[in-house]
């Protein structure tokens, strides 16, 4: 038996950076590529390991990839909310589905959980790797991007500029943009042969949403609505103009979900990503510079602590409470820029496509607004129109502009349950415990279209649901967002633009439904998608972009 001899060699530690270069290239870049790659893979095993020990293993769908698990199955599906709502009726309110390359995900789907989980997001529960790199890629560091200290810092100092008190100043602004349609569109009609006219309106929508964010957010008036040119609209919109997101890309998204620093490979819609987010800082800097400028001018003391933009300038002074940096407030810039174009846009956008399938609910809602002989205040809009409020509502409720909401566990945790579920091992649990690393889905779209927790019509367009006695069922009502919806997250990050949001879709909505009648072009089976713009986007089959055409005509 022969009997093998280790050497081992001896290698002294370098004293400075010239010998340290002298030693790797020594030992050979091949070695120490090796020992950084066996180092890695130690470092992930051992997470792997503490994660098992830790997190109680659920019950979930089998893996229906190696590479992908089930991710793939959920975007490329036409109705991922369907096979959420199915594996919870499977396996539980709580339950574990395999992603990308061995990942897991653990999904939430019961009110008490999400609760606690919201609770806690910002601190416990932080955004995920690959969500940093695209937020900061898109509008950089502003209040998308922070997280903690900074978020609560940075939220703080906007919060003023979205209370009911400054939101009720912008009331006008919402109904300028809105009459500026009225007159295009009636101009357009007035050339019609049969009184009606076919109308993108989705085209339309976008304009409003972006004069309406610039002028109540910054002063300045965009001009879409009057036909100017705005380069933020042309990238926007190029992102729209390609939404079918090509296999490549999902592939591409799929794998940077668990190696983010390959979003570092150039690919054509991290290109447009970074060029909007460069056009946007430029926009957002021309717009500062300026109001600086006029600031002690024409801004008296009460608008600068109310409007966004006076807020920002006064939170640049060195000596302020909540301190921004200058980048930070061009950030906050391009995110308000950003979210009030995307969100509020495809929301008015639904709102008409919804009006027009269902012409009963377009013909009781126009009844309540024509009983107002003005346009209603924004202490109406908010609770004197309550067929008004319950059509929004809907519209939030079936199309979020957020389907799904992602974040990472940043440190050990345990999450409470409102009903017992079955671990892998067959135990029944009333909570879960949660490692540190742990990548945590809620499905908002599909728990605000639940069957189990909206009832047998959850799917279906039902305004009536918000103003019957037994309309809301008492799962739903266990659920803690807005209105016991999701639609604008909870907890520390709950949107801060919301009622911002809602005035404007409501005040909007009041005009054109009082003064137009919309119809679906090709009747009332016309089949409407979702498409990936910056965010999902409603589409017509068959139309090139985001194309939304609409039969419109006057009411009379």
């Amino acid at each position: 038996m022969k009997t093998s001899s280790i050497n081992i060699t001896t290698v002294a530690i370098p004293s400075s950076p010239s010998s340290l270069w002298i030693t790797l290239r020594s030992v050979g870049a091949f070695n120490v590529a090796c020992s950084f790659a066996a180092l890695w893979t130690f470092v992930k095993v051992i997470r792997a390991l503490r994660w098992r020990f830790r997190t109680t293993q659920l019950r979930g769908p089998p893996r229906t990839s190696f590479v992908y698990g089930v991710s793939n199955d959920l975007v490329s599906s036409k109705d991922s909310t369907t096979m959420y709502e199915r594996w919870t009726q499977e396996y539980g309110v709580v339950y574990m589905i395999p992603s990308v390359l061995g990942l897991t995900q653990i999904v939430l789907y019961d009110p008490r959980a999400i609760a606690h989980f919201y609770a806690r997001e910002s601190w416990t529960y932080v955004q995920t790797p690959l969500a940093l790199t695209l937020t900061k890629t898109l509008v950089g560091r502003g209040l998308l991007w922070s997280q903690g200290e900074s978020h609560r810092r940075q939220r703080k100092a906007l919060t003023p500029a979205f209370s009911n008190a400054a939101i009720r100043k912008l009331a006008s602004v919402f109904y300028d943009s809105a009459y500026k349609v009225k007159n295009a569109w009636n101009t357009e009609l007035e050339s019609s042969k049969d009184g009606s006219a076919v109308i993108e309106v989705q085209n339309w929508m976008n304009h409003i949403s972006l004069d309406t964010i610039g002028i109540a957010g910054f002063s300045h008036d965009f001009g879409s609505l009057d036909g100017k040119h705005a380069s933020v609209t042309e990238v926007i919109d190029t992102f729209g103009n390609k939404p079918q997101t090509s296999k490549w890309n999902q592939v591409f998204f799929l794998l940077a979900s668990a190696f983010p620093i390959i979003t570092k490979i150039p690919n054509k819609r991290m290109k447009l990503t970074k060029k909007l987010n460069i056009t946007m800082g430029e926009i957002s800097n021309d717009l500062l510079l300026r109001s600086r400028r006029e600031k002690d001018v024409n801004m008296t003391e009460a608008e600068k602590e109310k409007s966004i933009i006076g807020l920002l300038i006064n939170a640049e002074g060195q000596d302020a409470e909540l301190h921004m940096s200058e980048e930070e407030v061009v950030d906050q810039m391009k995110v308000l820029l950003l979210a009030g174009y995307e969100t509020t846009s495809g929301d008015l956008t639904w709102t008409l496509i919804e009006l027009s399938r269902h012409p009963d609910v377009q013909t009781k809602l126009r009844e309540e607004l024509l009983a107002f002989s003005a346009d209603p205040t924004y202490d109406q809009l908010k609770a004197n129109l309550p067929y008004l409020d319950a059509v929004v509502l809907e519209i939030l409720r079936l199309h979020p502009a957020l389907p799904v909401f992602n974040r990472c566990a940043r440190v050990d945790d345990v999450i409470p349950l409102s009903e017992p579920v079955c671990t892998k091992s067959g135990k029944l649990t009333d909570s879960i415990y949660i490692a540190k690393g742990s990548l945590i889905v809620v499905p908002i779209k599909a728990i605000n279209c639940s069957l189990a927790i909206w009832g047998p019509d959850a799917k279906e367009f039902k305004p009536g649901r918000w103003l019957a006695e037994d309309g809301i069922s008492g799962k739903a009502k266990e659920i803690q967002g807005h209105r016991h919806l999701l639609t604008f997250v909870d907890g520390p990050r709950t949107c801060l633009g919301k009622d911002f949001a809602i005035a404007e879709l409501k005040a909007v909505v009041s005009v054109l439904v009082k003064n137009f009648v919309f119809e679906l072009r090709d009747g009332p089976d016309t089949q409407v998608e979702i498409v990936r713009g910056i965010l999902p986007r409603p589409r017509v089959v068959g139309e090139d972009g985001i194309g939304v055409p609409l039969r419109v005509r006057r009411y009379e």
